[in-house]
């Protein structure tokens, strides 16, 4: 058999693999869908991925620990993704796809699967690296144990797995170009502002968005309109983040709420406020009303949608023509 295969650590990504889940049954794949989890799920969010998926593999944590270089990439809590290479020890399966839970999958992408190991595309920040959110793999007992051994001995330059994988299948960049894949098939939001031009041309073609960076969808804000505050995430793919929340909402939300209440691991405030109907970061700080500054109004930057809006404009004359002391003065 084969199987797209990713990983949950605690609820919040449990509700991006539950939506990444969802995206591949929109594609229609003819693949099982696998996922790995910590005992930081929370019970009622197992049982809507048990739903979801069609194995449901509970594994122990592996953590690099390593502040350090974690530091240096300012995710520190990305050492807990060592626990990714439990999934060669999949062994009742022949061939997978690993998914990061922060992905989309826009298009039937089961082509992948004619790929062997290590597949991957390279990544935006060092193309010489492959970015590990998306890669082919065989699950196999002695890779898993070369991989613990070479975690032990070398660790990871960055603390995370992209870092790890990428010394242990260290002739990834020159060994041979059909384990490169194309870049549509794991596109980060970060390349859009790098190179627009070529997102313009070939962005219609992307299979596969993956939302690297701390400012994941399920923590996105919206405005008062209901559009997304992008924050870091890039204006270009706006609508790929729309997708995301419309699936969430039409397909995840409505299987959370069957199971009823939340439980009580890392990440049940997001998935407690995304049940409501508003994104964590919204729920657990509203953004403050908008406000405008003399600066802003000389620099020729007023806020139209703050106390510069035509409204709010309108409003404060009426209140000054309808104020008797300013009638009084206007008078002398």
């Amino acid at each position: 058999m084969e199987a797209w295969v990713t990983l949950a650590t605690n609820d919040e990504y449990a509700v991006g693999a539950l939506t990444l889940a969802a995206s591949l049954r929109r594609v229609q794949t003819t693949k099982k869908l696998v996922i790995m989890i910590t005992k930081m799920v929370s019970g009622n969010v197992k049982k809507t991925l048990t739903e979801a998926f069609d194995d449901v593999v509970s594994v122990e944590e592996l953590d690099s620990g390593d502040i350090a270089n974690l530091t240096l990439l300012d995710r520190t809590e990305l050492g807990i993704t060592f626990t990714k290479i439990r999934c060669w020890a999949l062994t009742q399966y022949i061939k997978c796809v690993f998914l990061d839970a922060d992905t989309l999958v826009l298009a039937n992408s089961d082509e992948l699967f004619e790929r062997e190991e290590l597949s991957a595309a390279p990544d935006a920040g060092w193309p010489d690296c492959f970015n590990s959110g998306v890669f082919v793999f065989r699950p196999n007992l002695n890779t898993y144990k070369d991989l613990v051994n070479h975690a032990s001995s070398t660790g990871s330059f960055d603390g995370g797995d992209q870092g790890l994988l990428n010394t242990f299948f260290s002739d990834w960049a020159t060994k041979d170009i059909s384990r490169h894949l194309p870049f549509t098939y794991n596109m980060v939001a970060s390349a859009t502002y790098s190179y627009l031009p070529a997102f313009k041309k070939f962005g219609k073609n992307v299979n596969i968005i993956h939302f690297i960076g701390s400012a994941k969808p399920w923590k996105t804000c919206f405005d008062g309109s209901g559009e997304a505050i992008l924050g870091s995430v890039e204006k270009h793919t706006s609508s790929h983040l729309r997708l995301w929340w419309q699936i969430f909402s039409t397909e995840v939300k409505p299987a959370l709420a069957k199971n009823l209440a939340i439980g009580t691991g890392p990440g049940r405030a997001t998935v407690q406020c995304m049940m409501s109907g508003m994104s964590s970061t919204y729920c657990s700080s509203p953004p403050p009303p908008p406000t405008d500054s003399r600066e802003s109004w000389e620099a020729g930057k007023p806020d139209y949608t703050g106390t510069a809006s035509f409204t709010n404009i309108m409003e404060k004359m009426d209140k000054t023509l309808n104020d008797p002391a300013v009638g009084a003065t206007a008078e002398k």
